[in-house]
């Protein structure tokens, strides 16, 4: 059996789809551009295809990862061009490699994340962050499937820059405020979203953005331990090289 390694984007409206529904989208793709998927054995057969460090409901994301088992060989650009083209407009793919020796999960150390706050103040966002990166441990409260669970937020962030997200050019007029974070957050156990570090920022500087925040997932992938920032995790697989 073959498997195939697949990115794809999550954008526009369907950052507001369910992870269900998108692995319903992907299933109801495949038979529809006809590609050979391996099935599970047993009394309840299922396609292999399985995801990888899904975003939550209503992030957007430019890199989501799915695997594919294939009963025959398949041509990974050709299996990219069908599986897009069967897809719905917004569920975008765009990379697809053979997948060789490891696991693509334990590949995905980390994200890189962008959250657009639009009305937010740049310079209270960059006090803020200033004062949540100086804490040693900022303990946040998230409701789980198995209750309220208290866990740091803290330590997870490798990085957070602040930059001031109004777009205007020459003669322009200064628009509203706005302000974009691009955070690096390690993969762990409970997972550190980006609505925990707002909760952080919140409190350890009382910071709060005015409306809900923007969110896109830019990258996941291997830390890389010169820049700390996420690498592609299809680069062994390109190389044909092990873990």
């Amino acid at each position: 059996m073959q498997r195939l390694r697949v990115r794809y984007a999550k954008r526009g409206r369907l950052r507001f789809t369910s992870h269900r529904d998108i692995s319903r989208a992907v299933e109801r793709a495949v038979r529809r551009a006809d590609i050979p998927v391996a099935f599970s054995a047993g009394f309840s057969p299922h396609p292999k295809i399985s995801y990888a460090g899904a975003a939550p409901t209503g992030v957007a994301s430019e890199a989501e990862y799915l695997e594919i088992g294939v009963s025959r060989h398949c041509d990974p650009q050709r299996l990219r061009a069908d599986l897009d083209a069967s897809l719905p407009p917004g569920l975008d793919v765009l990379d697809v490699v053979e997948a060789r020796a490891g696991s693509l999960a334990d590949r995905l150390e980390g994200s890189t994340w962008e959250l657009r706050l639009p009305g937010a103040d740049p310079e209270e966002a960059a006090g803020a962050v200033e004062k949540f990166l100086a804490a040693g441990h900022v303990e946040v409260e998230r409701l789980t499937k198995k209750g309220m669970r208290r866990f740091d937020a803290r330590q997870a962030v490798r990085s957070v820059a602040v930059t001031d997200g109004n777009e205007r050019t020459a003669g322009q007029e200064p628009g509203p405020p706005c302000v974009i974070l691009r955070m690096v957050v390690r993969h762990e156990t409970p997972a550190v979203r980006p609505d925990d570090v707002l909760m952080g920022l919140r409190l350890v500087a009382g910071f709060a953005p005015p409306s809900p925040p923007e969110v896109t997932r830019l990258a996941q992938g291997p830390l890389d331990a010169t820049t700390g920032e996420p690498a592609d995790p299809f680069e062994l697989d390109r190389a044909g090289g092990d873990l």
